[in-house]
C-alpha cells in the first residue's frame, strides 16, 4: 500500500543531508574508512553503530567513521547519493525509498542503487507520556502537542501513519519535531503532551526520562492495531515487557517495525562481505539486542535486493 502524506515537514526534511559530508565514502574507489550513519544519539542506532564499529576495526582491515544523523529517510538520502557506505534503516523506508513510494519525499523514481545488507531487530513504537498526563489511547492524541520525531525520519513516517490510522489529521494535533533526547526533555517539562521513539527497547532517552519522572505508554492494541497492520504490512506486533523502564509494571502492547543495515551498489563486494561477516561472526559481542541479532534471522522482513557481498556471506 502507498501512503501519501502532505506535510510541510516531509518537503523540508527531503533538504537534510546532515553531517554526512564530512565522511570518508569508500564508494568503490579503495580506501579503509567506510562512513556508517547511524541515528540520533538517544536511540539504539548509534550506540549499536558503536559495536559495530569495535568488531570491525578488531577483525577487519577497515575503520567505521559513525555520523549522528536523522537515521532512516535522511540515510537512504545518503546512501543513495553515496555519502555514505553503511546506514541503519527501517526496513519500511527501505522499500518505499528503492521503490519510490510511501512518503512525499521519496515518491517517483526509486533509489535504485541502495542494498540490503542485514535485518536486525525490531523496532518498537514507545508513545510516551507523563504518568498523570490523562492520555490512555491514540485516540486521546487529538488536541494534543506531539513529538513525532526528527523531521524526514522513519519515526516521523511511522508516528504519522498511526496518527491517520486512529483518525487524528494534522489540523487535529500540534505537531513538534526533535530527536529523542530533546522529546524526552519536552516531556520533563511539560512542553508537550507526548512523544513518538521508535527504537528497540530499552531506548536511552526513555530510560533516562524514566529515572527522574513518573512516565506511561501508550498502548496501541486491538482494532487500532489490527487497523495499523491492515494498511501497512510492515508494522509487526510487539510488546514492550513490564519492567524495561522504571514505573512500567505491566506489558504495554505495541507494533514494531525491522532495523536493518543497508548499503549501496557502490561499495566493493569484498568490502561489504568483510564487514557482514566480522558483525555475524561476533554477535556475541555485542552488548544491544543480543536476542534478536544473529545471522540465521538475518534476511527476515528483508525488503529489499541483497548486495552481493551479503550474499556472498549468507549463501
Amino acid at each position: 500500500m502507498s501512503y501519501d502524506f502532505n506535510r510541510r515537514s516531509f518537503v523540508k526534511a527531503a533538504g537534510i543531508t546532515g553531517i554526512a559530508g564530512l565522511a570518508g565514502c569508500l564508494g568503490g574507489e579503495g580506501g579503509n574508512t567506510l562512513s556508517w550513519h547511524a541515528g540520533g544519539t538517544g536511540g539504539t542506532y548509534y550506540p549499536l553503530s558503536g559495536n559495530f564499529k569495535t568488531i570491525a576495526e578488531e577483525n577487519t582491515d577497515y575503520s567505521l567513521q559513525v555520523e549522528s544523523t536523522g537515521a532512516s529517510v535522511e540515510n537512504v538520502s545518503n546512501l543513495n547519493r553515496e555519502e555514505a557506505d553503511f546506514a541503519l534503516i527501517q526496513n519500511d523506508i527501505a522499500y518505499f525509498a528503492v521503490n519510490g513510494t510511501g512518503i512525499e519525499q521519496l515518491q517517483g523514481e526509486g533509489m535504485d542503487n541502495i542494498r540490503g545488507v542485514a535485518t536486525l531487530y525490531p523496532e518498537t513504537i514507545h508513545v510516551i507520556t507523563q504518568a498523570d498526563s490523562g492520555i490512555e489511547s491514540v485516540e486521546d492524541l487529538g488536541d494534543a502537542t506531539v513529538n513525532t520525531g526528527a523531521p524526514g525520519s522513519g519515526t516521523q513516517v511511522n508516528a504519522l501513519q498511526i496518527l491517520e490510522t486512529a483518525g487524528i489529521t494534522e489540523d487535529d494535533f500540534n505537531e513538534q519535531n526533535a530527536d529523542f533526547e530533546t522529546a524526552a526533555d519536552q516531556i520533563r517539562d511539560g512542553d508537550i503532551d507526548a512523544a513518538f521513539v521508535v527504537a528497540g527497547w530499552p531506548a536511552g532517552s526513555i530510560e533516562d526520562l524514566a529515572t527522574t519522572n513518573d512516565i506511561s505508554l501508550v498502548e496501541i492494541s486491538g482494532d487500532l492495531r489490527d487497523d495499523i497492520r491492515a494498511e501497512a504490512e510492515w508494522f509487526a506486533n510487539d510488546t514492550v515487557p513490564a519492567g524495561t523502564y522504571d514505573g512500567i509494571d505491566s506489558d504495554v502492547e505495541t507494533v514494531s517495525v525491522q532495523a536493518m543495515i543497508a548499503t549501496h551498489d557502490g561499495v566493493e563486494d569484498e568490502v561489504v562481505e568483510a564487514i557482514t561477516a566480522a558483525i555475524f561472526d561476533h554477535t556475541d559481542d555485542l552488548d544491544y539486542k543480543t536476542d534478536f541479532i544473529s545471522a540465521d534471522s538475518a534476511q527476515d522482513g528483508m525488503p529489499i535486493d541483497l548486495h552481493p557481498g551479503a550474499k556472498a556471506y549468507f549463501g
